[in-house]
């Protein structure tokens, strides 16, 4: 921390690394995970996914997981990374394919220096048309897809290794 009250901090332990939170924002439908689409999106939830990243962190990071099917209340979520300096996993899910109110605020992200992660849990280029082109990949430090929730590990072991 360096000492400026005018930047918004959360307290941490002194046992953390630099980057002390990582904010694991979900889009539309996230929510249903577990139950929709289990042979697309699998059988765990939410609360499965919150634990996993938790573990994988450890004391090395706090991951606080959150889901919205609210575009505008993503989009704030993506305000406070930057103004809290607090680097972002995100599946944007429906939105990842026309939200430009998203993608401007996933680029506030990336601008201010903070790592952007974009995560999908199935290969979306392995769907429909639709889903094929992304707003989101353009502004976002990198982007892996088709992993499941082994993806959402990938990307928090990419930004506790500095991505």
């Amino acid at each position: 921390m360096d000492g400026d009250a005018s930047t918004p901090r959360r307290a941490r332990p002194d046992t953390l690394d630099p980057v002390t939170r990582i904010l694991v924002l979900n889009g539309p439908n996230l929510g249903r995970l577990g139950s929709r689409e289990p042979d697309i999106y699998g059988a765990q939830d939410l609360d499965a996914l919150t634990r996993m990243l938790t573990d994988l962190a450890g004391d090395r990071a706090e991951v606080e997981v959150r889901q919205t099917d609210d575009e505008a209340e993503l989009v704030h979520w993506l305000h406070e990374a930057v103004d809290s300096r607090n680097p972002v996993v995100l599946n944007p899910a429906a939105f990842t394919h026309y939200s430009y109110a998203l993608r401007d605020a996933a680029a506030l992200v990336t601008k201010a220096g903070l790592p952007l992660v974009e995560v999908h849990i199935s290969n979306p280029h392995a769907r429909e048309t639709f889903r094929h082109s992304s707003v989101i990949s353009g502004v976002a430090t990198g982007v892996i897809a088709g992993f499941g929730f082994g993806g959402y590990g990938l990307a928090i072991e990419a930004i506790l290794a500095g991505a």
